[in-house]
C-alpha cells in the first residue's frame, strides 16, 4: 500500500492498526486476498474523511473495516463464487431475534473464541452477514455492542441477538472427526472421484454445506465443490498423501516442486471443509508431513 502525498503522521497511525483490521477482515471473510482488499478499502475511506471528527481512530476503524466486510459478505451472496480451479497466485501480504439470551458465561464464551478455528470453517458461511460480523466482531474482537450496532445499522439491542443467535450455532456445531485413518479413506475415495470426474461420487464424501477456501475465495455445498474438484483435478501436479499442520491433506507437486496443499477437516465420515493454498510464501509456512 502507498502512502504518497499523505499525511506521514495519519499513515503511521493506520499502519499501528493495520494488524488488528487484517485481523478481523481475515475472520469475517476466510480469504487473505479479500480481507487485504478490505483493508486498503478502509485507509481510501480514511483519507476521505476529516479525521478531525474521529474522536477514536482505532473504533472507527473497526467500525469501517467491519462496513467493508459486511458489504462484500452480501456481495458474495448474491454472485456466484469462484470455482475451484480458478486459483492464481497471489503474494502473500503482511432484524431482531426472538427467544431470550442465553445467560452469559464470559469463560465459556472466551474458551468457544478460541477454539473455534475448525467451527468458523464450517458454521460462519451459513450465518447471515450481520449475524457473521456480530459474533466475530463482539467474541472474537470484543467490539462493544453499541459499536457493532453502528455497522450493522441496528441497536444494540438487534446487535446482541445477532451475536447470540450466530454463537449458539457455532456451540452447535459437529465435532471433526478424529481418526486418520478414516479420513484417509475418505479423502482418497474424494481424489479418486475427482480424477474420474465421478459427479455422483464426489457429491457422496462430501457434506451438503461443505466449504472449499482459496486465497481469492469461498465455495460452498456440494454440488459447487464437487463441479470444481472435476476440473481441479485435471491441473498437472502429482498428489501425495500428507499431514498439512497436523490435518488430513494432499500435497501436490509439480516437478518435484510443492504447487498446492489440500487441507480437509471432516464431520461424519464426510469432507465438510477443504482448505486449498497454493501461495508460495504461505505454503512455506505450513508444517507438510508426507506420509
Amino acid at each position: 500500500m502507498g502512502y504518497e502525498g499523505y499525511d506521514d503522521y495519519l499513515a503511521e497511525r493506520f499502519e499501528a492498526h493495520r494488524g488488528h483490521l487484517r485481523a478481523v477482515a481475515h475472520r469475517m471473510l476466510g480469504s487473505v486476498t479479500e480481507a487485504d482488499d478490505a483493508v486498503q478499502e478502509t485507509w481510501l475511506r480514511l483519507i476521505r474523511t476529516d479525521t478531525r471528527q474521529i474522536d477514536n481512530l482505532g473504533a472507527w476503524l473497526t467500525t469501517v473495516v467491519g462496513r467493508v466486510c459486511l458489504d462484500m459478505l452480501r456481495s458474495r451472496r448474491s454472485r456466484a463464487e469462484e470455482p475451484l480451479e480458478t486459483v492464481p497466485q497471489h503474494p502473500a501480504v503482511p432484524t431482531t431475534g426472538t427467544g431470550p439470551s442465553p445467560a452469559p458465561d464470559p469463560e465459556r464464551d472466551a474458551l468457544l473464541a478460541d477454539s473455534v478455528g475448525v467451527a468458523l470453517l464450517v458454521v460462519l458461511d451459513t450465518l447471515t452477514p450481520a449475524e457473521r460480523l456480530a459474533f466475530v466482531l463482539h467474541d472474537l474482537f470484543a467490539v462493544p455492542y453499541d459499536e457493532i450496532a453502528a455497522v450493522v445499522g441496528k441497536s444494540p439491542a438487534a446487535a446482541r441477538q445477532l451475536a447470540s443467535r450466530a454463537r449458539r450455532r457455532v456451540r452447535g456445531a459437529e465435532v471433526p472427526d478424529a481418526d486418520l485413518a478414516r479420513q484417509r479413506e475418505v479423502v482418497d475415495a474424494f481424489l479418486a472421484a475427482a480424477r474420474a470426474a465421478d459427479f455422483d461420487a464426489l457429491v457422496a464424501v462430501l457434506d451438503p454445506d461443505v466449504v472449499a477456501r482459496t486465497e481469492v475465495g469461498v465455495t460452498t455445498g456440494a454440488a459447487a465443490v464437487a463441479r470444481g474438484a472435476s476440473r481441479f483435478s485435471r491441473r498437472a501436479g502429482v498428489p501425495v498423501p500428507a499431514l498439512v499442520d497436523g490435518r488430513t491433506a494432499m500435497a501436490v507437486f509439480v516437478e518435484g516442486r510443492l504447487d498446492r496443499t489440500l487441507a480437509f477437516t471432516l464431520v461424519r465420515d464426510r469432507i465438510a471443509v477443504i482448505d486449498i493454498t497454493t501461495d508460495p510464501a504461505r505454503l512455506a509456512l505450513l508444517d507438510v508431513e508426507l506420509l
